[in-house]
């Protein structure tokens, strides 16, 4: 294929992905907004009240970061598993493989869909943050960084979920048992510094918690892990699922047997 004919191919699944999440809007983006504003009434404002503040700011403060980023997260995870797999199930996605498109450029549109979907619900939960706090920001660069970075991480675990997914229940099997589960151990609703010291250590094994931790240096200017470390594992972590991903839709691993 020639460049432009790549470009074009990538293009058309970038499109793809994007109107599909914009012609679903109530579905991709209002319910995490939804969420995301009881999470802030319950344990921002009554459960935050009543724990007083972490270092120098308020409880909601805190946990403004990591629910922004616990949002990003799932959605982009999601957009991705149910989007390949439903062109999985659907055989669309055949019509991709026989092409001269690149595995490379099948990932890469489909997880940039995964990003699209994960910022704009980011937006949404800072929008709403802006109601029951005051937010600032530390380091610009580090927040967009991270949250783009996070984004693409998870993408990939969506479609590595969609590509060995035979049923839709082994779609949500990651989601539920994995995902939130280190979802709520990552620091979202507490600093690691607050745990004993073994179940520090055992919480420095959660990926989660350096997304969480480098995206509220971003906002805060605090973290409980050096933040260019999380920064650096977050990057190795995307890597290395993106030659994966790669590496198996070339094989047709999932999709072929």
């Amino acid at each position: 294929m020639t460049f432009l004919e790549k470009y074009n191919a990538f293009k058309t699944i970038v499109i793809k992905e994007t109107v599909r999440i914009l012609r679903i809007w109530i579905q991709t983006i209002i319910p995490p907004g939804i969420t995301i504003t009881l999470y802030f009434i319950i344990f921002g404002k009554l459960v935050g009240s009543q724990i007083g503040n972490i270092g120098n700011h308020t409880y909601i403060q805190f946990i403004v970061p990591g629910l922004v980023m616990m949002s990003v997260i799932i959605n982009s995870y999601n957009n991705v598993v149910s989007s390949f797999f439903g062109a999985k199930f659907q055989k669309n996605i055949e019509e991709l493989l026989v092409s001269p498109t690149p595995a490379s450029l099948i990932v890469i549109g489909y997880t940039i869909g995964g990003v699209i979907r994960g910022i704009l619900v980011g937006i949404l939960v800072i929008a709403i943050s802006l109601f029951f706090t005051k937010l600032e920001v530390y380091n610009f660069p580090m927040l967009i960084s991270t949250v783009i970075l996070s984004s693409l991480l998870f993408s990939l675990g969506g479609f590595l979920n969609a590509l060995f997914a035979k049923k839709f229940d082994d779609v949500t099997i990651i989601p539920t048992f994995i995902l939130t589960p280190l979802t709520y151990l990552g620091g979202v609703f507490y600093s690691i510094q607050m745990l004993p010291e073994f179940w520090q250590n055992v919480s420095r094994l959660n990926p989660i918690l350096y997304m969480v931790n480098a995206f509220r240096f971003g906002f805060l200017g605090v973290s409980d892990i050096h933040p260019w470390f999380a920064l650096s594992m977050i990057s190795i972590l995307t890597l290395l699922l993106f030659l994966l991903s790669v590496y198996l839709l070339k094989k047709g691993i999932g999709i072929r047997n």
